[in-house]
């Protein structure tokens, strides 16, 4: 596909796009989780705030959330959502969050220490947990882990109408949403072993008589949360994940990777958004720096028509200015739904 057969920017959407944002969810009217992700510094917050200002002002209570250990919320916003839910000052039924990721993972390993000591209690070991604690917190997933844990209580507490997320880069989000699948192996293995040393405690035991198991009881619980929230992620009427692109070799390189990872994980895929584009009308007459550039995003918005054929769902231009508070974001969004 040569998305550049006509100049402007309307052309090239024209020819990118078949099924715009708007139309993608006005098909999908319940739609609650929308994810945002794609390589560092494509837009994805932009994306993110822009598509959660326009869910907000078409009446649908909004939360707009980052998962994203290096937060850029607050400074979309122009105003602090650092560690709660914040209302977002001149659109109505938008809060806004950035996850404190130090307060998760110091809560996350205080749950750890708890469990732990449950389990030594009832083995009746005598060794403290601390030395355990630390093993497990130092995996270098553990920060993923415990804002997986986040982003899941967000959803389950089910208080707003639909939740849009900007995540971390492509590759820690892969990790983060794939904690579903990994926490639900881990437990089932969990669970054999445990039913294993339950029997052979009872086989041992001179009364007979059967415990309760906090553990078990924990593990059970966390199996079933965990098989909900894959439910959730992997429903395509639920859930959507739109990767945000440049038209560059490398964006496009890392999406490309990642959408195939995703589909075959279940994670339903909305599209492909294509952000920081120029106008060739309006760089034709600008200096050979910016003619040069326009070129060369001629020839990646063709590939990106040829590799992602009918998955586009925008396409931006390239602003001149920093989209930073409510009316940019409100500018963005008209560009992103047409």
């Amino acid at each position: 596909m040569n998305a550049t057969s006509t100049t402007g920017l309307r052309a090239i959407s024209d020819q990118l796009v078949s099924t715009s944002m708007d139309e993608f969810f006005r098909r999908r009217a319940g739609l609650r989780y929308v994810f945002f992700g794609g390589k560092g510094g494509v837009g994805k917050t932009v994306l993110a705030g822009a598509t959660a200002a326009r869910l907000a002002r078409n009446g649908r209570r909004t939360l707009l959330a980052s998962t994203n250990p290096v937060h850029s919320l607050s400074n979309l916003l122009s105003q602090d959502v650092f560690g709660r839910s914040t209302a977002v000052s001149g659109i109505p039924n938008l809060w806004a969050f950035e996850i404190d990721t130090k307060d998760a993972i110091e809560r996350s390993k205080r749950e750890i220490r708890e469990k732990i000591q449950w389990f030594l209690k009832f083995a009746e070991i005598s060794t403290k947990a601390d030395e355990f604690v630390e093993a497990a917190t130092m995996n270098p997933a553990f920060e993923e882990s415990a804002m997986f844990e986040n982003m899941v209580d967000l959803m389950f507490r089910d208080e707003f109408d639909v939740y849009v997320f900007d995540t971390a880069p492509t590759a820690n989000a892969r990790r983060l949403l794939g904690m579903s699948k990994v926490y639900g192996l881990w437990v089932q293995k969990m669970l054999k072993s445990r039913e294993e040393a339950q029997s052979l405690r009872e086989a041992l035991s001179f009364t007979k008589k059967k415990e309760d198991d906090p553990l078990m009881t924990y593990l059970v619980g966390f199996r079933d949360r965990i098989a909900h929230a894959r439910e959730l992620l992997t429903d395509p009427d639920k859930t959507a994940f739109f990767f945000v692109t440049l038209p560059e070799a490398l964006p496009i390189a890392v999406i490309r990777r990642f959408i195939g990872w995703f589909t075959d994980f279940g994670i339903p895929v909305g599209g492909v958004v294509v952000n920081g584009v120029i106008d060739p009308e309006v760089g034709e007459a600008q200096p050979e720096f910016v003619r040069n550039r326009i070129e060369m995003q001629r020839g990646y918005l063709g590939q990106i028509g040829e590799e992602f054929p009918g998955e586009v769902r925008a396409v931006l231009p390239l602003y001149d200015q920093d989209i930073r508070g409510v009316s940019m974001l409100d500018r963005a969004g008209a560009a992103i739904f047409g």
